[in-house]
């Protein structure tokens, strides 16, 4: 059996002056989040697709290795990612690439063992697999 998560979209008006507003019914975490061309394109206050993905694989990711490290018998204490999803406008737009940024503190893990982990874990998160069409980096430190 597997985990079925939702959102949902509203979308008013055309694509440049309309607006509309995302909600995770389930969680309760957005409740009419504010998105529409100007927080997409533009630097107006609010969400857009590409912010919510690269938090879902910041988080998915920071899950993944921090799991992938302690069964490797490193549990981490800490991990810190950051993601950064590009959207290319050249023929449309278009999910570019996408950049992973760990930092990590992991006792007893030597700096080879730990980026070949993380690489493990940035190939194998769900949402990796998911965006596998996309071109996705990794940025690796292990924090002394």
């Amino acid at each position: 059996m597997g985990i079925s998560r939702n959102a949902t979209a509203r979308w008013e008006g055309d694509l440049k002056s309309g607006k509309g507003s995302l909600s995770t019914p389930q969680s309760g975490l957005l409740d009419g989040a504010r998105y529409g061309f100007n927080t997409r394109f533009g630097d107006e206050k609010g969400t857009n697709p590409e912010e919510l993905i690269a938090a879902a694989h910041a988080g998915c990711f920071t899950m993944a290795l921090a799991a992938k490290l302690t069964e490797a018998g490193h549990p981490p204490e800490s991990v810190d990612t950051r993601a950064e999803v590009d959207l290319s406008m050249e023929g449309g737009p278009t999910l570019s690439a996408i950049r992973l940024k760990t930092r990590a503190k992991v006792p007893g893990i030597d700096d080879q063992k730990f980026r070949a982990i993380a690489d493990d874990a940035k190939q194998n998160c769900p949402v990796s697999k998911a965006l596998s069409a996309v071109p996705i980096s990794l940025e690796a430190e292990l924090l002394g």
